[in-house]
């Protein structure tokens, strides 16, 4: 099969959204390199076809530092942040930082927003984390409201939000152009366009590894996903979608299938397929496992034959 992946925006001299294509890479692989080398990676990402490069905040590299890495060594990729904490940076801070990139680089930055987690936020971060929908809504009042004297961005800049649940998707239907949902099955893609309507942006990350064996692949995804299954969003969102506790506390084959697409090419096609026929305008795949920097490039070549 050849079909060609759709496109979240097609080009369009009169559109000025940014354009995502239908599929992205979502990656951690250029925190662990030297900027040069992420940017080497970029350029490879962007010549591969890709639509955009979706990059997280954790305890890597400033997420707006790998944009402006990204953006500066290509010419049309979008640079996307999957997704940037609001608690990591205040407002204001938030609204300078997005708004010179998008001044710089017209069109091709969306800034992804997220609550992030209270391990992660109060654990590490030493913050106190508040209910999630209160603190994103009154962080995008905060942002709206937010003094910027810089240069202005010549076309509006644009931001998504993480969001799982119905009152986070219909938040980020409202006040910005879309939702970036990680961690999810194509089930939650068509709840996700349910709530969303048909008109904002739907952009899932979905893991991806290419090897055939059960038994090897499953290994390789447990060691990736099981530590997510300690925070609540994620687990309550499962809980959502029908798994048991069983699946959650276990790491459960048929969770691991759920959330990582394993198999060859064709069989990420196919999963990929299903996320765009349940509504996403674009996915992102995040190849793993994720620190092996030569594999994870062959894998993006690999990858390439879904464009």
């Amino acid at each position: 099969m050849t079909d060609t992946a759709p496109s979240a925006h097609p080009a369009d001299p009169a559109d000025p959204s940014v354009d995502l294509g239908g599929i992205g890479i979502w990656t951690f692989a250029l925190d662990a390199q030297p900027a040069a080398v992420a940017a080497e990676m970029a350029a490879e990402i962007e010549a591969l076809g890709y639509g955009a490069i979706w990059v997280p905040e954790a305890v890597g590299r400033d997420p707006m530092v790998n944009a402006m890495i990204i953006l500066g060594a290509t010419e049309r990729i979008a640079a996307c942040t999957g997704i940037a904490s609001i608690y990591a940076r205040g407002a204001m801070t938030m609204v300078s930082g997005w708004k010179a990139i998008s001044e710089a680089h017209p069109g091709r930055f969306l800034l992804g927003l997220g609550v992030s987690h209270q391990p992660a936020v109060e654990g590490m971060r030493r913050q106190t984390y508040g209910p999630p929908l209160a603190s994103m809504r009154e962080y995008l009042d905060a942002m709206d409201g937010a003094l910027y004297l810089g240069a202005a961005p010549s076309v509006a800049p644009e931001r998504c939000l993480a969001a799982l649940g119905p009152k986070m998707l219909a938040l980020a239907a409202e006040r910005t152009r879309g939702a970036h949902p990680y961690y999810v099955p194509p089930e939650h893609t068509a709840v996700a366009r349910a709530a969303l309507g048909p008109g904002p942006l739907l952009a899932p990350e979905q893991k991806v590894i290419l090897e055939s064996d059960p038994t090897t692949a499953r290994a390789i995804a447990r060691e990736n996903i099981t530590g997510y299954l300690s925070l609540p969003n994620y687990a309550n969102n499962l809980r959502r979608l029908g798994f048991t506790e069983e699946d959650i506390t276990q790491c459960s084959d048929r969770l691991v299938d759920a959330i990582v697409v394993w198999g060859d090419v064709e069989t990420v096609r196919a999963r990929v397929r299903a996320h765009h026929d349940a509504g996403a305008d674009h996915v992102c795949l995040q190849v793993l496992p994720y620190f092996d920097g030569a594999r994870v490039r062959r894998d993006w070549a690999e990858l390439s034959a879904l464009l």
